[in-house]
């Protein structure tokens, strides 16, 4: 077993490992669990997301051994480095490996659970959602911050964003940080091309995409319906991919029969 705490968290290693035997069988599960399990546990008084990435084939069990930090590592350090930035994530508490002769077999990333949160999800799906609008352009101004520091969050969803309301204003925390990428600079099609995951669902909704397209040229100094245009670019390719996906997966199935 791999073990290692933030600094600040150092002080619970005894209690998170003993959690950990127990996460099968305890603990406040958040969300379906389909993929990678989310639990909530109280540890001395504190509420602490442990994450459990989902067990890999055996080859990426030994790439994740030796060639590839694991995502939990790569959760850990990333929240680190945005933090590092001052900007928002859970904070990140510690990361645990478990291997064998052949590679990985398990990782959790620990991370403080945020109370009193809502996701950006819950504001986009809402056309009644108080201050839709301004949360929609704080977001976008967000992702215009990160673009300028070269960092490209690549699971930009909007269930991967956490929003609080911190002395008045509108806080944003990203979550699901295992796949960023960090450049000395961004080229403009890269970084609109960044809102396609965010978009994809919102295919019914232009109001949401005018909004993003507008405050993120305004911030830019680009041209809003350049930015429309190439959003929508990015959206439609994220359309094809998903069709093509769920044609292999029946095609998998069928061939299955």
């Amino acid at each position: 077993m791999k073990v290692f705490f933030a600094e600040d968290f150092s002080q619970y290693n005894e209690e998170i490992i003993l959690t950990l035997k127990k996460f099968k069988t305890s603990g406040t599960i958040i969300g379906n669990g389909n993929r990678n399990v989310v639990k909530i546990f109280e540890i001395s008084g504190l509420l602490f997301n442990f994450k459990s990435f989902k067990q890999h084939n055996i080859i990426n069990r030994h790439v994740y051994k030796f060639y590839r930090k694991s995502k939990a590592r790569r959760s850990f350090e990333y929240a680190q480095l945005l933090l590092d930035k001052n900007f928002c994530t859970p904070k990140p508490v510690a990361y645990i490996e478990n291997h064998d002769f052949i590679g990985l077999t398990s990782s959790y990333y620990i991370s403080e659970h945020l109370e009193n949160t809502f996701t950006l999800a819950d504001v986009l799906f809402n056309r009644d959602f108080p201050g839709r609008t301004e949360i929609i352009k704080e977001y976008t101004a967000l992702i215009y911050a990160l673009h300028e520091n070269g960092i490209q969050f690549i699971d930009n969803t909007a269930g991967n964003f956490l929003i609080r309301q911190e002395n008045g204003t509108y806080r944003f925390y990203m979550v699901d940080l295992n796949r960023i990428n960090v450049y000395a600079r961004i080229k403009i099609p890269k970084r609109l091309k960044n809102f396609g995951k965010l978009t994809l669902d919102l295919t019914f909704d232009k109001e949401i995409l005018r909004i993003i397209s507008e405050e993120y040229a305004s911030l830019s100094g680009l041209s809003s319906e350049y930015c429309f245009r190439e959003i929508s670019r990015a959206l439609n390719k994220m359309l094809i991919k998903r069709k093509v996906k769920k044609v292999l997966k029946l095609y998998k199935y069928l061939i299955r029969i």
